[in-house]
């Protein structure tokens, strides 16, 4: 059944254009922000399911939306010049919310992917901005050919913690640099890796204030959350998400590339979820918890939110659970996402947020696949997900991987903070250490050291953040597990693993890889997994001592007995010349940045040698030729440009902000492949773990640190 032939229904199915009628203005308070839900792939053919939704006042007439084709983005891709016409289509909205403020309008889009890489336009009918700003429709995006794996962006921190000098950062700037790359070359999809918005504000300038100011943590943690309280935090995340999602030029990028995302702490509120277990079970925390779950569900995927949220004060009666308070005068759509397959739901609800954990699964093309771990909705300051969970997402890659037989060849993994990272631990030690009781005694009395510890659980402020890392010391076994079952997945299925993670204000990537003395090629290595490590797109960057202290920490560390894992060094130059970091530090980046990943087509069927010039003593040295010249020399730096060397394998590129303040978001890139995993001789066996000891001299004088 063609486009054209699809029938109107009341939940937003398209439908064929009959002409247009006359209509009062659609007044629109967010939007157009786009997402991608899903491909459905066979040997020859395949279908892009995406959405987009818009936000209206209260009694808008249901919206209207024009999808059509406009052709290929390449003509000479086309076969003999010869396109397939498509009439364009009517999609109706489907309301998934609505109160007395608002209303949520989702359209849910199924596009036929071509032989070629194909741009679709669409129009919302008589849209019109609440605040007269202007429309720039019609909107664009563009979906691969049927052959082809996506093109990939990747950020994460986008917004700004409280108390930062937003005008001297110039607002996202950096998202004018996305723009610019996407005109070049287009994106298929952008990845929010967590904190895609701050809302933290909301104890200083909001509802939360008067409670953050309770001196007696006792009194703050018996707190009440009732629904007067809940009124307040709902009005504020809807109109920070309105107020954030509505600024340029992230407004622009939100409305024609698709978005996939998963949440992190800001989202909710600074540290949520790694505080104290007794303090985190506050009432507080508990009931915002549940409202920024509400418009995470809303804003960033597109789906109905539960019907109502936490609050100490719910009517004894409330039935099944749901407080009819907060459905007055409001509407809810129901919906089943169990059905929906991009879902990976956890096997229960999170210890604070009282929902299950979304993780999505999805293919990012012909021959990517996408796993997201929500890395929040179960997080405790002793675990990041659940063991079933883990069970769970697992099991559908198992269950995917084999369906795929073989085809899919690149598995990305998106993990809010990063796995392969210089650790802390000494710092921890400090910070939890007895010596630091005295001090916290004296803040508490005298507010002495105000700066140093938070407003929440009276902990060192920074120990949240340590305690959020799968470095910390808490987290050793479980990342260690993680790490292990990918590398059975990918060794099992010949799937190249490739993670991305946001959360610390700087750009890096890490390695996981076979230790070298086992002399396995990084082509045929299933340990090889790279952490694109890439913070933040709009965030301030810490300090430059903050950036070099980790690069000193960057030793070459034992995950176990056969894998090890460092840090590249990726930036060979200061962007534009702009000191961002010691000139010894190759290998973490203060600066705002985000990632492209693009795949690596060459007309030649074979892959190239990724042997290295000269062998790699250990991980400081390029382990493989993709990492040689890494930098802002290699061909992928742009952005744009791909190699063209290794068929099949992954051009990354980070493009660093060069100046702060710079409203054109002027970057600079630094590039690296990574290779096709190739099936090559048995796995050498080990060495005993006597052989190697837990702190090993290398031949540059570097230290092995033990796990």
């Amino acid at each position: 059944m063609s486009l054209a032939e699809q029938s109107a229904g009341p939940n937003g199915v398209a439908a064929p254009i009959n002409g247009s009628g006359q209509s009062s203005d659609v007044v629109v308070l967010c939007g157009p922000l786009l997402n991608y839900s899903r491909m459905a792939l066979s040997n020859d053919s395949g279908t892009w399911y995406g959405t987009v939704l818009i936000v209206t006042p209260p009694g808008t007439q249901q919206p209207r939306l024009t999808l059509r084709q406009t052709g290929p983005v390449h003509y000479a891709e086309t076969t003999n010049g010869a396109v397939p016409q498509h009439d364009p289509v009517l999609i109706t909205g489907t309301k998934l919310y609505e109160d007395l403020d608002k209303a949520f309008w989702r359209f849910s889009l199924a596009v036929p992917l071509e032989s070629y890489e194909a741009r679709w336009e669409y129009t919302i009918a008589d849209f019109k901005y609440e605040n007269d700003s202007p429309v720039n429709s019609p909107w664009s995006f563009v979906v691969p050919a049927v052959s082809q794996s996506m093109r990939i962006m990747f950020h994460s921190c986008n917004g700004f913690s409280v108390g930062t000098d937003t005008e001297s950062w110039a607002g996202p700037a950096m998202w004018n640099d996305v723009l610019r790359v996407h005109a070049q070359r287009p994106f298929h999809v952008m990845i929010g890796g967590g904190d895609q918005i701050y809302n933290d504000g909301i104890r200083v300038d909001g509802p939360l204030k008067p409670w953050t100011s309770i001196s007696n943590p006792h009194k703050r943690r018996m707190h009440p959350f009732d629904n007067n309280l809940r009124g307040e935090c709902d009005k504020y995340y809807f109109k920070n998400y309105i107020r954030w999602y509505s600024t340029e030029p992230f407004k622009t990028a939100n409305a024609q590339i698709p978005q996939i995302n998963i949440w992190d702490d800001h989202d909710i509120i600074d540290g949520f979820g790694s505080y104290t277990d007794r303090f985190m079970r506050c009432a507080v925390f508990r009931g915002i918890g549940g409202v920024a779950h509400k418009y995470y569900c809303l804003f960033q995927h597109h789906i109905a939110p539960p019907k109502s949220t936490f609050v100490t004060d719910t009517p004894p009666d409330a039935a099944g659970g749901v407080d009819p308070r907060q459905l007055e005068n409001t509407y809810v759509l129901e919906e089943r996402h169990e059905d929906d397959p991009r879902w990976i739901l956890g096997v229960q609800p999170g210890p604070y947020v009282e929902e299950k954990s979304r993780n999505m699964f999805m293919r990012l093309g012909r021959r990517i696949a996408f796993v997201g771990v929500d890395a929040r909705t179960e997080r405790t300051r002793h675990q990041v997900n659940y063991p079933g969970t883990y069970d769970a997402i697992f099991g559908r890659l198992e269950q995917e991987l084999t369906a795929a037989n073989e085809e899919i060849k690149h598995l990305i993994l998106l993990l809010g903070v990063p796995i392969a990272y210089p650790r802390l631990a000494w710092l921890e030690n400090i910070i939890s250490s007895p010596v630091v009781g005295p001090i916290r005694l004296l803040n508490r009395r005298f507010g002495i050291a105000g700066g140093l510890f938070n407003q929440f659980d009276g902990q060192v402020d920074l120990l949240d953040d340590l305690d959020d890392h799968y470095t910390a010391r808490l987290h050793k076994s479980e990342r260690r597990e993680l790490i292990q079952r990918l590398q059975k997945l990918s060794k099992k299925h010949k799937v190249r693993v490739t993670i991305l993670s946001g959360d610390v204000h700087l750009a890096a990537l890490g390695r996981f890889y076979s230790n070298p003395h086992l002399n396995i090629p990084i082509e045929n290595d299933h340990r090889y997994m790279v952490n694109v490590i890439s913070s933040a797109i709009t965030n301030k960057p810490p300090p430059k001592a903050v950036a070099n202290l980790l690069a000193r920490r960057n030793k070459i560390h034992h995950m176990d007995r056969d894998t090890d894992e460092t840090l590249l060094s990726l930036f060979d130059k200061q962007p534009g010349g702009v000191e961002k970091g010691g000139a010894f530090n190759k290998v973490t980046m203060p600066s705002r940045n985000y990632a492209c990943i693009t795949e690596i087509t060459s007309s030649d069927s074979r892959a190239g040698s990724y042997a290295p010039r000269q062998p790699a003593k250990d991980g400081h040295q390029p382990l493989h030729a993709g990492e040689e010249g890494a930098g802002t020399a290699h061909p992928a730096a742009d952005g744009v440009t791909s190699t063209n060397s290794f068929a099949g394998g992954l051009d990354v590129a980070f493009r660093v902000e060069i100046h702060q303040g710079n409203a054109n978001g002027d970057a600079e890139g630094y590039g690296l492949s990574i290779p096709l995993l190739v099936e090559g001789l048995p796995t050498p066996l080990g060495t005993s773990h006597s052989q190697r000891s837990a702190e090993q001299p290398q031949a540059n004088g570097t230290t092995v640190q033990g796990e």
